[in-house]
C-alpha cells in the first residue's frame, strides 16, 4: 500500500505541559505501567488462587535531546516546582521524521523529578546533551 509508513524511520518526540510546547527530545523511556496483583487462595478449592488487582504504578519517563534553546523553558518549569506544586497534565507526541504523528500519550498529574544538563569537558568532544525525568499519576487520552 502507498499509505504504509516504514516503521522503522527516525522517531523523535514533543513534550507538552498543559498546552505549552517543551520542544522536541529525540529519546524517550519509561512508558510503562505495572499492575500489582495480589494472590487469595479459595477455602476448599485447592487447585485455584484467585490473581486480583491491586494497585497500578507508573514510572517515571527520561526524555533526552541534544542542547537546544528550549532548554530555557525546561529550567522554567523545573524551577515553578519551588513557588507551589501544580500537577498539570502533558502530552508526548511521537514523530517520525516527515513530522506526521505515530502515537501520542497523555500524562495526568505530571511533576518534574530531575533535570540533567551537558558535560561541558573540552577534553571530551561530544554533543551537549540534557535528559529530563518527569513523573505522573497516570495516562489519558
Amino acid at each position: 500500500m502507498a499509505t504504509d509508513r516504514d516503521p522503522g524511520s527516525t522517531i523523535f518526540f514533543t513534550l507538552t505541559i498543559d498546552g505549552e510546547s517543551l520542544g522536541y527530545f529525540n529519546g524517550c523511556e519509561g512508558l510503562s505501567s505495572q499492575v500489582e496483583i495480589e494472590q487469595r487462595q479459595e477455602g476448599g478449592n485447592n487447585g485455584f488462587v484467585w490473581q486480583l488487582p491491586s494497585r497500578v504504578t507508573f514510572s517515571n519517563i527520561r526524555l533526552t535531546r541534544p542542547l537546544t534553546p528550549d532548554t530555557a523553558k525546561v529550567a522554567a518549569w523545573v524551577s515553578s516546582v519551588t513557588t507551589g506544586v501544580k500537577r498539570p497534565t502533558a502530552q508526548i507526541a511521537a514523530l517520525r521524521a516527515d513530522g506526521s504523528e505515530v502515537a501520542r500519550w497523555g500524562l495526568l498529574d505530571v511533576l518534574p523529578v530531575s533535570w540533567q544538563g551537558p558535560s561541558l569537558d573540552p577534553a571530551s568532544p561530544a554533543v551537549a546533551t540534557e535528559v529530563l525525568e518527569i513523573t505522573h499519576h497516570g495516562f489519558t487520552d
